[in-house]
């Protein structure tokens, strides 16, 4: 038996590729050839459905994997918002240097792009009530840390895995499942038990939909602790959901006619846009799980755009992709203009492709977590999910 994972140095090596890549690598060498410079563009020409934005995510993975290599890099900051055709990355270079690794480059900025998009819409929708992300149980083990690191960046305001303090210095939110209450046998005994074991920065947050419906529970919790209790959570089956906006209306109700007021109200289980839409009034704050750990895919593809002949850089590319490297000028908001990389700069307009990396080097600073993060949340504020 074993993990069917690999190891990061598998990783670096380029042996997780498809095998149509080595069979190229091949064939080149077979024609004598050893050196096509070129330049890739990674890009999106179909988002999802009606998204008309998504968040770049993955660009320190990326560049973890190509450092060393030969090459030049040009992308977008991690976190910027793009649209459809833009060029997010740029690698410059002899193809047989790099091209071994395009499988697994676009399977980091696919996965951790989508999780941070679909976190993003739903943080918009959210508005100023929080967005925790609780979907590693959605996940096979060994990705949690990227998807924790993606839904971060996406703008939550919590992630749960346990390892987040050692690994970003982030605290992980959670409070309590409900095999607490099950393995203690009484929900009273069990709320109580956890206020008496936890750190005292750890908020109290009652699960309060185990064994009796939830206003009772609620109730009994909010009598029980007092004002050291921050937070209902409601986690309700759909099977016995029924109508879920009503259902927190009726706690809300119950805990504010008996004083209780300052305990707030969390909802989880299942949720996605509409229901935020739904309960965004009347609640303080979501657990989202699956629908970010799956979210719809941004399909991010990478194309050779341009390749050098004679020393000079030509538009080269397949069928229904648009020739040239491109550059991304971003004018009065988010009216953004494609250009080629190396055409004349657009006057009062931000360019969004920089270099990240020169002949393998990294020549940049990378932000941290959290400045990528207010990055994001910057620009949501300034763009709205259907713009």
């Amino acid at each position: 038996m074993r993990f069917y994972i690999s190891g990061e140095e598998d990783i670096l090596k380029g042996k997780v590729t498809d095998i149509y890549f080595d069979r190229t690598v091949q064939t080149l060498q077979h024609l004598g050839i050893d050196k096509v410079n070129v330049r890739m563009e990674f890009h999106s020409y179909g988002l999802p459905s009606q998204y008309k934005w998504a968040v770049f995510a993955g660009l320190e993975e990326s560049l973890k994997m190509l450092e060393g290599k030969p090459v030049n890099v040009y992308a977008m900051p991690e976190g910027t918002l793009f649209k459809e055709i833009e060029p997010i990355m740029i690698i410059e270079g002899n193809y047989l240097d790099f091209g071994i690794y395009e499988t697994a480059l676009l399977g980091i900025m696919r996965h951790e792009s989508s999780i941070a998009t679909k976190t993003a819409r739903i943080k918009s929708l959210a508005m100023d009530k929080s967005v925790l992300f609780f979907g590693l149980r959605s996940l096979h083990p060994a990705i949690a840390p990227m998807a924790d690191r993606a839904s971060y960046i996406g703008g939550a305001d919590g992630i749960s895995g346990a390892f987040d303090k050692e690994l970003f210095n982030i605290e992980p939110s959670g409070t309590m499942p409900h095999a607490l209450m099950l393995s203690v046998g009484d929900n009273e005994k069990a709320w109580k038990a956890f206020d008496e074991a936890m750190d005292e920065k750890v908020p109290r947050i009652a699960l309060v939909d185990t064994f009796e419906d939830e206003r009772t529970e609620a109730l009994k919790a909010a009598k029980l602790l007092g004002k050291r209790l921050q937070g209902v959570r409601l986690d309700t089956p759909s099977s016995r959901r029924g109508n879920f906006r009503k259902i927190v209306q009726e706690v809300r109700w119950t805990l504010d006619i008996n004083g209780f007021n300052h305990v707030k109200i969390i909802v989880s289980g299942g949720l996605d846009e509409e229901d935020v839409l739904e309960l965004r009034q009347y609640v303080d704050g979501f657990g989202v799980g699956t629908s970010i750990a799956f979210p719809p895919s941004v399909d991010i593809s990478a194309d050779i755009v341009e390749k050098k002949i004679n020393d000079k850089w030509i538009p080269y590319t397949k069928r229904g992709k648009w020739p040239g490297a491109k550059q991304v000028y971003r004018c009065n908001g988010f009216n953004d203009v494609i250009t080629l990389l190396d055409g004349e700069p657009i006057k009062d307009c931000k360019p969004l492709l920089v270099k990240y990396m020169e002949n393998g080097r990294i020549i940049r600073n990378l932000p941290s977590l959290g400045e990528i993060r207010d990055y994001v949340l910057a620009q949501l504020k300034e763009i709205s999910i259907g713009q």
